[in-house]
């Protein structure tokens, strides 16, 4: 999949919420612990990693919506240190357990933020798209939920989120 259309997206939508906020400072740490808590938030909803419930996961429109949470992120990331010429979406690691490749990714965002260089960006980028497989999502369910999701973050600011 084409990531330039999502950059552009992203970066037009960090420019309305940081103009509007007056947020001169620098973010890069909180849009960090953002993907982390995202990711967390995305990881309790498949609920993989609970062993003693029988409970099943949540449907899989609430997934996909807590998935692009996290690319929304992953893309303000990539923006902030000028990793935005990633054209296409790196081949996904091979496939794990996806407790397995919810704990490769917080390792991978805690590794990016202390180094943040273009080859653990393209790393992250991986891992989020073998947790895309493993959820069964396609490219194009990512795209347009992403769309969707970026309308409504404009419409949340627009209302005072």
């Amino acid at each position: 999949m084409n990531l330039q259309e999502l950059f552009h997206m992203q970066r037009e939508l960090d420019r309305y919420i940081q103009s509007n906020r007056n947020v001169e400072v620098p973010i890069f740490q909180k849009k960090v612990l953002a993907l982390q808590v995202e990711l967390s938030e995305l990881a309790n909803e498949t609920r993989c990693f609970k062993f003693w419930s029988t409970k099943g996961p949540s449907p899989k429109e609430t997934l996909l919506e807590e998935y692009v949470d996290c690319i929304h992120f992953l893309l303000s990331l990539g923006i902030e240190k000028n990793f935005d010429e990633l054209k296409e979406w790196p081949r996904p690691l091979e496939e794990q357990d996806l407790t397995e490749l919810f704990l490769a990714a917080h390792a991978r965002v805690g590794q990016f933020a202390e180094r943040a260089e273009f080859e653990s960006y393209k790393t992250l980028w991986q891992t989020f798209g073998a947790i895309a497989t493993a959820l069964g999502f396609s490219y194009e369910e990512v795209l347009q939920a992403y769309i969707e999701k970026n309308e409504t973050n404009y419409k949340r600011q627009q209302e005072g989120y």
